[in-house]
């Protein structure tokens, strides 16, 4: 899920990043190749959109942000817990003496997945 929020985090800044190249861009050729062109859109007003569109861009990054740094928290409370767990499972294996059945197929798949996200167990 952390790189997902990563790759995430990175379109945002290369869609940012784009928009502005974009934005300097349009402002050099209508400054360099400025034709007045009936029937075309009015450059001026295709940059204001386009900041518009950035602006936009800026919002919903900054709306994606403390939702991004709450994954990273919940997914380390999560480790933490089921770090606790499976630490109190194997005390109680060890003071019982119970021996443990065979995984079935399913908690195989499951442990894997798990082990997949959270490498650290």
């Amino acid at each position: 899920m952390e790189a997902e929020v990563d790759k995430l985090e990175l379109m945002f800044q290369k869609a940012d990043s784009d928009l502005d190249y974009i934005q300097y861009r349009l402002e050099y050729e209508i400054k360099s190749n400025h034709h007045d062109s009936a029937g075309e859109k009015n450059p001026v007003t295709l940059i204001k959109e386009l900041s518009a569109i950035k602006s936009r861009y800026q919002t919903l990054y900054a709306r994606f942000k403390p939702v991004a740094i709450e994954q990273k928290e919940i997914k380390s409370r999560i480790y933490t817990t089921l770090n606790k767990t499976m630490t109190m499972i194997e005390e109680l294996r060890k003071q019982t003496d119970v021996e443990l059945l065979p995984l079935t197929e399913e908690e195989k798949t499951g442990t894997e997945q798990l082990k997949s996200h959270m490498p650290h167990l």
